[in-house]
């Protein structure tokens, strides 16, 4: 049986009346004393803080480190400007997704890449297995905490207690500053389609820096549960679930995190699936209620087995359940088209509809995020 990791900040999720659940490896709060309808609903309305400290987090440095990003990741993270993230993809030599990540470009010659818990030790061996003789690399995740703060009131609850004017951080960048009196890093690249920062401090601060934030009024903390409903309602892809080493960025509808024109880890596996045609891709439905198609759930159209559910919920903003799921790709799938997920011995209807879900056509609906 595998052990579980405990949060740094464990001791203060038990005294907030957390749920910890195992996930990923880790000990986490699933929800607090309120809820997870309540802390969704308050993350969308103000603000939410998060504990994000089970994110793996590596630092890559070298004069040869971002040409060595750049064969790694499939978005083209080596052109980064200093103070700029970007989302991109680990792929395998067969196009597999091992893992999905946000890589910030701290100096000329000094990456940030943040990674999933689950999937860190093996993305630790692969990344050091493909950098140059030259190319440093550290695992920081036990010595860096994390904390997402996130909501459409996140800026004015962060500001007074960050040394930087955060109104010039726009979205996917990064600066180091003060919080709370102690060194950081704060970026701008979020998980719930709301406006937000993620503060990285070191571990032996984040107690301090989680307590800090509680203390302001319109603060509240939310655990896993409520990040999966707000990840959801933007589509934003769960690794593990709606993506992994079986998938492909083809299938996942994850093509506008890769860049073709350049040369990378699983590129000429990914043109031959493109030439060939995906047997399977990831679309997104909305349901007519409340119930929810869960991962495994079939997938109807026409009465006919056509795909199985990755990731479904109930959506706090819609007042309906929403989901995402692998379908055939040899049929010519539409917006709109008709589809019903078998729950049980019923089956209820659904319909065809390309994420986000929620905030369809504004401006702060962005691309996957991990």
């Amino acid at each position: 049986m595998e052990l579980c990791h405990s949060t740094p900040l464990r001791g203060q999720h038990v005294e907030l009346g957390a749920k910890m659940v195992p996930f990923a490896g880790w000990e986490m709060p699933v929800q607090y004393s309120q809820g997870i309808l309540a802390e969704h609903r308050h993350t969308r309305e103000k603000v939410s803080l998060f504990d994000t400290c089970h994110m793996g987090q590596f630092v890559v440095t070298g004069g040869h480190a971002g040409v060595d990003l750049g064969r790694l990741v499939s978005s083209g993270v080596e052109r980064l400007e200093v103070g700029a993230c970007k989302y991109g993809l680990l792929l395998d030599d067969h196009g597999g997704i091992i893992d999905d990540t946000i890589v910030a470009r701290l100096a000329q010659d000094r990456f940030l890449v943040v990674v999933n818990a689950g999937t860190r030790e093996g993305d630790a061996e692969w990344i050091g297995e493909h950098l140059s003789a030259g190319t440093g690399f550290e695992d920081q995740s036990t010595a860096m905490g994390k904390l997402d703060l996130q909501g459409p009131c996140s800026m004015q609850a962060l500001q007074p207690l960050c040394r930087h004017d955060l109104r010039g951080l726009r979205y996917f960048r990064c600066v180091q500053a003060e919080v709370c009196g102690f060194d950081a890093l704060v970026s701008r690249t979020g998980y719930t389609g709301e406006l937000g920062y993620e503060i990285y401090v070191a571990a032996e601060c984040v107690t301090k820096v989680w307590a800090a934030l509680l203390e302001l009024p319109e603060v509240e903390p939310a655990g896993l549960g409520a990040r999966d409903t707000l990840r959801l309602e933007v589509g934003y892809r769960l690794y593990g679930q709606d993506m992994d080493r079986e998938r492909t960025p083809l299938e996942a509808d994850l093509m506008d995190s890769v860049e073709l024109g350049k040369e990378f880890i699983g590129r000429e596996a990914l043109q031959r699936q493109m030439a060939a045609g995906a047997n399977e891709k990831l679309v997104g439905f909305v349901m007519s209620g409340r119930r929810a198609g869960r991962h495994g759930f079939t997938i109807l159209a026409d009465g006919e087995d056509v795909g199985k559910v990755t990731s479904g919920s109930f959506a706090p903003s819609l007042g309906v359940a929403v989901g995402m799921g692998y379908v055939r790709g040899d049929r010519a799938w539409q917006e709109g088209d008709a589809l019903a997920i078998a729950i049980g011995s019923q089956t209820l209807p659904a319909k065809l509809t390309r994420p986000p879900f929620y905030g369809r056509g504004t401006a702060r609906m962005k691309t996957t995020g991990p």
